[in-house]
């Protein structure tokens, strides 16, 4: 009976440590993407509605005690100026749910040595995004400031009109610059079919700052 519940009790350590070894990693987190998106295409209620998201999904994954911010970009709209997704996210560094970093900084992330890929660039879960989903929304250019053209989906407020240039968080496929993680190509649309149908599922980058 004793060597049982000495042997019980052992494992309950085990498994707390293990827990807590998560929670720690999670804890850590800065950078992820989104599990799943609002469920409305590219309509995030805006960007509040889209960091309002970001700050959910964290807080879920244990790791709610920092501000987060979605990565996207906006158009200047009722007297309001343009906003860069690059400005909104802090300074880095930055790393997933497993504790890799995946930038440096503002500077790292936007250039060719940031380790975002199929491989790091996770869920706030820490599980990969499938391959045929990789479109992210950022409504941004290579350099992270606003897309040209239109206002991306209504400024991420519209499911109807209008487009958004998305990235491929895994760094492959198609479109006019493939391998770029924020600026791959324009989606077909911004319903949530339309995002589908691109490569995508309404998925987008969160950044604590």
């Amino acid at each position: 009976m004793t060597k049982w519940i000495s042997g019980a009790v052992g494992m309950v350590v085990i498994a707390v440590i293990a827990n807590l070894g998560v929670s720690a990693q999670q804890n850590q987190m800065t950078f992820f993407i989104t599990s799943a998106g609002p469920g409305n295409g590219a309509n995030l209620g805006g960007l509040a509605g889209a960091d309002k998201h970001c700050q959910t999904l964290a807080a879920a994954a244990g790791a709610g005690n920092r501000t987060w911010r979605a990565y996207l970009s906006a158009a200047a709209a009722a007297g309001q100026p343009a906003v860069n997704a690059r400005d909104r996210i802090g300074k880095g560094p930055w790393m997933n749910v497993k504790g890799v970093v995946v930038a440096k900084s503002v500077a790292d992330l936007h250039s060719d040595a940031n380790n975002l890929g199929g491989e790091t660039s996770l869920t706030e879960k820490g599980a990969p995004v499938p391959g045929n989903q990789h479109d992210i929304l950022t409504g941004s250019q290579a350099d992270g400031t606003l897309q040209t053209g239109d206002a991306p989906c209504g400024n991420w407020t519209s499911a109807d009109t209008g487009g958004a240039m998305v990235g491929h968080h895994n760094k492959q496929g198609g479109g006019t610059a493939p391998t770029s993680w924020n600026a791959a190509h324009s989606s077909k649309g911004c319903s949530q079919q339309n995002l589908i149908a691109t490569g995508g599922n309404g998925y987008f980058y969160c950044f604590a700052n």
